[in-house]
């Protein structure tokens, strides 16, 4: 006759759920875990978020949380959604749950919770919005579709982001400007502050020229809003005149961007209109020109 008394788990080998959860755990075909509780999940049981907002990760900081996690284990569980026997949806921790896969892991802790997709959508966009690498355009995106999509006034986004209405608001402004110049701010060729200043212009043509001279001149924050009030009050003694470039040279400018990103310096690039010129790359020291000569693999 078979043994239907509970059985607790051996202490030794137990996940981070059940040291958090130690409650009795009874052998059956189909286990059902409890709402509000924590648990060891099968990673081959758990579907993907439908509603997270951002679907591309960098590989190489995903590979880093892979090495991390096999060492150290998972720090913090995920949080699932029940959808029947066995079977759960990711509200939270899509990198931890990717890094899991990667570093061959069977099962991860996991906080179990009730949610509908009104739920869902809004906790996966907060979630988002709290990640310390997002751009400015992402968060202005997040804080778009909280307030479509679930239906928020400002003032209650504010409250659900920990952000007062003028920094929601500032964001959110940000989307007013052509996709140029959001592309711009998205790939950090501009800043924030760069962009703000250019939101002031009415004008989308003259917004885009602003633009292509920033990055031809690197202008600062500081120069940028001093040319923005020459154009808002017509007093061109007050700002810079503005400029317009040719596609050759707003490339160049670009790539200048890209490359100093690439290297950690401040790259220049000077051509003539034979486009013959120089790259430069500066250094600091031994060691920043030994960190670089490796980028370069010399």
């Amino acid at each position: 006759m078979p043994d239907n008394k509970p059985k607790r788990r051996n202490a030794l080998g137990r996940g981070l759920g059940a040291l958090l959860d130690d409650s009795i755990v009874f052998e059956a075909p189909v286990r059902t875990i409890a709402t509000g509780s924590i648990a060891e999940i099968s990673l081959d049981q758990i579907e993907v978020n439908p509603f997270q907002p951002r679907i591309d990760f960098n590989q190489k900081l995903l590979g880093e949380l892979a090495d991390s996690i096999k060492i150290q284990g998972i720090i913090q569980p995920i949080t699932v959604r029940v959808l029947g026997k066995n079977q759960y949806q990711l509200i939270a921790g899509e990198r931890r749950l990717q890094a899991s896969k990667l570093a061959g892991l069977a099962v991860i802790p996991a906080y179990i919770r009730t949610a509908n997709d009104q739920d869902m959508l809004e906790m996966s966009l907060i979630e988002n919005i709290q990640r310390e690498n997002l751009n400015a355009i992402e968060i202005a995106l997040s804080y778009q579709r909280l307030l479509s999509e679930c239906s928020l006034k400002q003032e209650e986004l504010g409250d659900r982001v920990g952000k007062n209405r003028s920094t929601v608001n500032n964001y959110l402004r940000l989307l007013k400007l052509p996709p140029d110049i959001q592309i711009g701010v998205r790939d950090k060729k501009i800043s924030m502050g760069h962009a703000r200043a250019l939101i002031n212009i009415e004008s989308i043509d003259i917004q885009l020229r602003v633009f292509q001279q920033i990055l031809k001149e690197d202008l600062s924050v500081r120069k940028v809003e001093a040319l923005v009030r020459a154009i808002v009050t017509g007093n061109p003694d007050k700002g810079a005149k503005v400029k317009t470039y040719t596609s050759s040279e707003v490339a160049l400018r670009q790539l200048q961007h890209k490359l100093s990103a690439h290297f950690g310096s401040r790259i220049q690039i000077t051509a003539d209109e034979k486009s013959r010129g120089m790259i430069r790359i500066p250094f600091l020291s031994t060691d920043d020109l030994n960190r670089i000569l490796d980028i370069l693999e010399v």
